[in-house]
């Protein structure tokens, strides 16, 4: 049996088995050289479990197509690197990258493996996006340009943070508990699946101080950038068309830009945006 057909195997095993899919995501980590790795990735799974988008049709309070599909792509491709035989050919280039990770565990081979395997999801997976609610869609939004930006953050400080970029990479490493403030989304997004009861100027209204500057200071001036980076970086040329002027449009026309651009920005979002002014 090819490594691909046992991967398929194997997630057909867990598909319908949240606990088993988190069971199955930590295998890949159980490695000495991998376990410290597993900090960000498990902790999202976390999330997505608690909000309950992972759960299987027939549950009483069924999940979401696309948070399953993308959530089943990730798992895929890190089952087939991890049984690949020496000298088979891998699938995809995600796999690819998910076997140099396996070689030479770092930030920077992570965060190509990991996302390849996401942006590979979101761009297989775009008619499934298209059916969910406008605010879910721009979770699936605000997801992809955090995990991007906690990649630039390690791989292309200067775009991510500017000239204070060389200090400031450690906030992206996926060993850390840090990488939590970037891909932890449980302190933006309602908590339940799906979503109800609550508008777009509502959510814009209840959002923290923190995930605010982070959003709006620091990552949307530089998401062409972000996105541009992401698609040479990960050789899925794809992703770039994701963001046009600015405004994130992943399954979604970017209509809503005032969910991204603020007008009258003020004092805080003013400094740390000169502060993170990328450098080019």
């Amino acid at each position: 049996m090819s490594a691909e057909d046992l991967a398929a195997e194997r997630i057909g095993a867990v598909r319908d088995d949240v606990g088993a899919r988190f069971r199955l995501a930590g295998e890949f980590y159980r490695s000495p050289g991998r376990r410290r790795f597993a900090r960000g990735e498990l902790s999202f799974l976390r999330w997505e479990l608690q909000r309950g988008v992972l759960e299987p049709p027939g549950a009483a309070r069924p999940g979401s197509p696309w948070w399953r599909a993308v959530n089943e792509r990730l798992l895929r491709d890190k089952v087939e690197a991890d049984v690949l035989r020496p000298g088979e050919q891998a699938s995809s280039r995600a796999v690819e990258l998910w076997v140099a990770f396996t070689r030479r565990p770092s930030p920077e081979t992570w965060y190509r493996a990991h996302n390849a395997s996401i942006v590979a999801g979101y761009l297989a997976h775009q008619d499934l996006a298209r059916r969910e609610v406008p605010l879910e869609r721009l979770m699936i939004n605000v997801s992809l340009l955090r995990a991007l930006y906690a990649h630039a953050l390690v791989a292309a400080p200067g775009l991510a943070m500017g000239r204070i970029g060389a200090v400031t990479r450690f906030l992206g490493d996926p060993r850390f508990g840090t990488v939590g403030l970037f891909l932890n989304l449980c302190r933006v997004f309602p908590q339940r699946y799906p979503v109800r009861d609550m508008s777009l100027p509502e959510l814009i209204a209840a959002e923290r101080v923190l995930p605010r500057l982070l959003d709006h200071g620091v990552i949307c001036p530089r998401l062409t950038d972000l996105y541009a980076f992401a698609a040479s970086t990960l050789d899925q040329p794809g992703v770039a068309e994701f963001v046009v002027n600015e405004v994130p449009c992943y399954a979604d026309p970017p209509q809503d830009s005032y969910a991204w651009h603020i007008e009258h920005p003020d004092l805080a979002l003013r400094l740390v945006r000169g502060v993170t002014k990328p450098v080019r």
